[in-house]
């Protein structure tokens, strides 16, 4: 009965205390509106966000193309007067242009050390220095440099070679240098299975691979299943010495930095590609079956540099923190976009990003501190992360602090939709938040999978600052649309880029048509410079999935798209995710996951619809953390992680979670999954769950847990 009371009378007085606040926040309103009006001009931001942002060119009843109505921007004409049409032209033009300029940075790792953890048990971490630059000129000659050392090491020019490492310095280095002798580059992600690696090595027939000192043992069992290499060149460790004995006789072992010295002093001139010569042969993580190769052309990357460049906002002082694949056509893209326009790129990983990373000593700063980054690529993956780490900082407040955060975060969207700033809760509040990222930063660019707008807005709202997503697929050189950094709307992906047309299609099976009301509805298809010339050694595929008109390439995507007034997409659906039930409804299982995702619960998701059955169900791979409080919350203490996944109790109580999280999404009845499975593992692309993009991959899902999707129907 005290406790009751307690509890009443402290909501009682939390209420009191937020309803003066709110009291104090109106006059204060009342007093600074007129100031903020002339100086933030909000109906201008206002007029900014709703024009029109494309046209409908052509259309009929089965189809309707949209074209931007934006104009090249000055990098875009710079290309262009320059006839810039190769990446090996980007790399020459910024060398002579931002000379001395910093261009590619390196973080310092000046020891390894064992930290013990609050627990007992004993961690290896990091000790790091400062950021170790070289300028364009530098990183120019360096690749030029490796370029000719390939040469002196047997390759040839305009054979392939393959990059199997991480995102950092050196794989800019390589790439520049490979494309410096019209060698083709076949980009393998490093958290590809074995088979995967093995196929994509063998398929293209290298003889010569790039790796690094942490992926190189892998290639003392890969080796035998691919008979054609006779050469690896592996990046040193800062730290480690690498250990090069026990491979297969007759293969060379050769340090990056030795190449990179043969060709210092080598007399092979450079091979200059064309425009139409392949500058990648990037593999995709392949949701379904075995990865394909797709073919993208210099013209091709080119021409997504440029339509990005046209839309996203780059300033001279611009610092990007690259740490996404750069296996993943979006990475490289961005990090190509910024050589052109000399920004600086300092390499992170996510085990060193920020100062609460796993590698990172206790005291010191991860990488976004010490870099201060103002850009950054980033997947919804990292963001739905950074979204639940800020909830749990402020659930784990008191309730006071709680209520006050819930009003102020309120009060910055209403005002933000408004087309106001807020400056002063920005100082004295969010800008603690953005710390997390080193303080700086003022544009995310977020693609590879689709962004829940709760993530979006909170990420935008928390952080300060301008988060645009971007819509585009390998095939397309992650070229098709990239949001207005003006736009408040959230979960669209922008209007077509100046570079690309996209034409949404019929899809009469799901009900998706071009004369649907309120707007129109179709399979998206994306023509225009950025399109891929096809898929390697897979003709009949490329047939089924690419076609030629009026001189313009076309790529169908799958996905469900559907335009809006301002010329602005939405991604709907998508036609491999649609599910007919047996009452005749459609779910689309990747918008129900996206929503259900964003429940503090939910670490990942995968729902599964028989088309015989009238539910779906749902494979859950909880929060370690998350799951363990709900189980106190159920009086079921001292259970481990994985008893607690295993308990009927906890399952029935997670369903219930789900289901309340899926009403506040809006969710319709049927699209809410009726039975689940918690998972022990985590999904990683290791397990062959996920793509390296952390895409479900269905099949394989299935696959793996049939016993249990059964099992969740027959109950």
């Amino acid at each position: 009965m005290f406790i009751e009371d307690d509890a009443h009378m402290e909501s009682f007085w939390i209420q009191s205390a937020i309803g003066a606040i709110k009291a104090f926040a109106f006059v204060c309103d009342i007093i600074t509106l007129p100031v903020y009006l002339v100086l933030q001009r909000p109906w201008k931001r206002r007029q900014e966000a709703k024009r029109v942002k494309a046209k409908i060119v052509s259309n009929d009843e089965t189809a309707l193309s949209y074209r931007t109505i934006e104009p090249p921007r000055d990098v875009h004409i710079k290309m262009l007067q320059d006839n810039i049409d190769t990446l090996e032209k980007v790399f020459n033009y910024v060398a002579k242009t931002h000379s001395s300029k910093r261009c590619l940075g390196t973080r310092q790792i000046l020891s390894e050390e064992d930290e013990v953890q609050p627990n007992g048990r004993v961690f290896k971490k990091y000790k790091m220095g400062e950021y170790k630059w070289k300028n364009f000129i530098e990183s120019e000659r360096l690749a030029a440099a490796f370029g000719r050392g390939l040469r002196e090491c047997g390759q040839e020019p305009r054979r392939n070679i393959v990059i199997f490492a991480e995102t950092r310095a050196e794989w800019m280095i390589a790439a520049h240098g490979c494309f410096k002798q019209s060698m083709s580059i076949v980009t393998v992600y490093a958290t590809l299975g074995d088979e995967g690696v093995a196929h994509c090595i063998s398929e293209t027939e290298v003889t010569t691979v790039i790796t690094s000192h942490d992926l190189l043992p892998k290639f003392k069992l890969l080796l035998d299943k691919c008979p054609n290499v006779n050469t690896i060149i592996y990046m040193e460790d800062q730290l480690h010495k690498t250990d090069t004995s026990g491979f297969k006789e007759g293969v060379k072992i050769i340090p990056f930095s030795q190449v990179t010295r043969l060709g210092q002093d080598s007399k092979f001139e450079s091979v200059p590609p064309k425009g139409d010569d392949i500058a990648i042969i990037m593999y995709t993580s392949g949701s379904t079956g075995t990865p394909k190769g797709v073919l993208l052309s210099h013209k091709n990357c080119i021409a997504t540099m440029k339509g990005f460049c046209d839309v996203v906002p780059i300033y001279p002082d611009d610092v990007l923190i690259g740490f996404l694949p750069l296996a993943h056509v979006f990475e490289l893209v961005a990090e190509s976009v910024c050589l052109m326009t000399g920004v600086p790129i300092g390499y992170s990983t996510p085990l060193t990003l920020i100062d609460t990373s796993s590698k990172i000593m206790r005291g010191s700063k991860g990488d976004a501190t010490v870099l201060k980054p103002t850009c950054m690529t980033t997947v919804p993956l990292i963001l739905d992360r950074i979204s639940k780490g800020i909830n749990d900082k402020v659930n784990s407040g008191s309730a006071f602090k709680k209520a006050l955060f819930q009003f102020l975060y309120q009060y910055k969207v209403k005002w933000t939709q408004k087309g106001y700033q807020t400056p002063l809760i920005d100082r004295l509040v969010f800008k603690k938040v953005a710390k997390l990222m080193g303080g700086r930063v003022r544009i995310m660019m977020s693609g590879g999978a689709p962004l829940s707008p709760d993530t979006h807005e909170q990420i935008k709202t928390c952080l300060c600052v301008d988060l645009i997503q971007g819509y585009g697929l390998t095939e397309t050189t992650s070229g098709a649309t990239v949001m207005d950094y003006r736009d408040m709307q959230y979960g669209r992906v922008g209007a077509p880029l100046t570079v690309c047309d996209i034409r949404l299609v019929n899809w009469e099976e799901g009900g998706y048509r071009v004369t649907n009301k309120p707007n129109p509805q179709g399979e998206v298809l994306v023509g225009g410079e950025c399109v891929s010339m096809g898929y390697y050694k897979l003709p009949n595929k490329t047939a089924e999935e690419f076609f030629e008109e009026d001189g313009k390439r076309w790529f169908k995507t799958g996905d469900i798209g559907e335009m809006h007034p301002d010329g602005v997409l939405k991604i709907i659906d998508r036609k491999k995710d649609l599910v007919k039930l047996q009452a005749g409804e459609y779910v689309s299982l990747g918008k129900v996951e996206s929503e259900l995702k964003t429940c503090p619960l939910v670490e990942n998701i995968c729902v599964y619809g028989d088309p015989t059955k009238q539910f779906t169900v749902a494979l859950v791979v909880p929060n370690q953390k998350h799951l363990e409080e709900l189980s106190l919350r159920h009086g079921l203490e001292g259970k481990t992680f994985e008893e607690l996944c295993s308990s009927s109790e906890i399952e029935k109580a997670v369903i219930k979670e789900i289901a309340e999280h899926a009403r506040k999404c809006k969710l319709q009845k049927f699209e809410v999954p009726a039975a689940i499975t918690l998972c022990k593992e985590v999904w990683s692309p290791d397990m062959g769950l996920v793509t390296a993009a952390f895409k479900l991959k269905r099949k394989d899902i299935q696959d793996k847990y049939q016993h249990d999707i059964n099992r969740m129907y027959a109950s």
